[in-house]
């Protein structure tokens, strides 16, 4: 009997440890389905343009591969939801990319910013630029901004630098907002961590990098001219 016991507490021991082996491989192999299923394979409205920025093959059909460089391109940039689907506001921050591109070393070939005022600090909201510029001459950028979203969008038109703080504390929205140059009410030139091309935007202010913020500081003075023109996509 007791020989009998033994054997049987024998096998349930095997079967207890098989069993704790093969729940961790159930458990591993169960994380891609899930994965895979949190990825919207539906074909987007602007698939073939999402495919051709991301350099997929562009056929117009969504795939797992596809799905999952969009999802990248969302995570990266702070696009909700991250499903990886070929929508209107994936579209339209990959399009604005592309037109900032598109600019290169020229951002004022169309001369919609002042060229008679010697230094300006020039904001471009239909393709979020901004740079620096000395007449006609080119001093700084373009680079990328965040700008206002819809209902809090950046001001137009001719403004100044007033009141420059280089350790800002916004007690409005309850952040830092590190080299604040501001030129229209508590609209600002400030760095911020977020991608620029996280939507829907900022409070109103003009966001930068820290490096490009940095160089707007040590660039600009209290009265120093900014023009805000154009109109961001999505406003």
């Amino acid at each position: 009997m007791n020989r009998i016991a033994g054997r049987i507490g024998k096998r349930a021991g095997i079967a207890a440890g098989l069993t704790s082996l093969l729940v961790p491989m159930t458990i591993a192999l169960g994380t891609a389905p899930a994965q895979a299923a949190s990825c919207n394979v539906t074909t987007g409205p602007y698939q073939k343009q999402v495919e051709k920025f991301l350099g997929r093959t562009v056929d117009g059909r969504q795939s797992l591969a596809d799905c999952q460089a969009i999802q990248a391109f969302q995570a990266k940039h702070g696009i909700t939801p991250a499903a990886g689907y070929a929508g209107t506001v994936t579209w339209r921050t990959m399009n604005t990319i592309l037109q900032q591109r598109a600019a290169g070393t020229t951002p004022n070939r169309a001369g919609a910013c002042p060229t008679n005022r010697g230094r300006i600090a020039c904001v471009d909201l239909t393709r979020q630029l901004t740079w620096i510029q000395d007449g006609s001459r080119l001093k700084y950028g373009p680079v990328p901004v965040r700008t206002g979203k819809d209902g809090t969008e950046t001001r137009t038109g001719s403004k100044k630098i007033y009141w420059r703080n280089i350790n800002h504390w916004s007690t409005l929205y309850n952040v830092s907002m590190p080299y604040a140059q501001f030129f229209d009410g508590g609209q600002a030139f400030h760095s911020t961590t977020k991608s620029m091309w996280n939507p829907p935007g900022s409070g109103g202010c003009v966001n930068m990098t820290s490096r490009d913020a940095k160089v707007y500081w040590n660039l600009l003075r209290n009265g120093d001219d900014v023009f805000v023109y154009g109109r961001k996509p999505g406003t």
